[in-house]
């Protein structure tokens, strides 16, 4: 499984991050999972905005721009959410809720799967 890298300082984020590929799993996401672990999570491209109606857990976001740089992050962000957008973002990852915590990941910070 990929892992989530921040290539600026070599920290890894995540050890299971995988692209969400298709329609379905672009759709659902991480919405049919009961939990969802700090260490794993979708990576959405060609994405600036997600929700979390019907979500079961708590997620942290990643919004990344065309370089894959960091644009801005949010921890711990409540289910039912209609929405949750960032102008100038082109990909999304979606993490298990704590994944950020206790990272120094900044704006500018350019993450990878590898």
């Amino acid at each position: 499984m990929p892992k989530l890298r921040n290539l600026t300082t070599g920290e890894i984020i995540a050890e299971n991050v995988r692209v969400a590929n298709g329609w379905w799993e672009r759709f659902a996401g991480l919405i049919p999972r009961r939990v969802v672990e700090p260490d794993e999570g979708l990576w959405f491209r060609d994405c600036w905005a997600i929700h979390t109606l019907l979500m079961r857990a708590k997620i942290d976001v990643i919004f990344l721009d065309e370089q894959e740089r960091v644009v801005r992050t949010f921890a711990r962000v409540k289910r039912n959410r209609p929405a949750l957008a960032c102008f100038g973002a082109r990909n999304v990852v979606e993490l298990g809720a704590g994944a950020l915590e206790g990272r120094d990941l900044l704006p500018g910070d350019r993450l990878e799967l590898s």
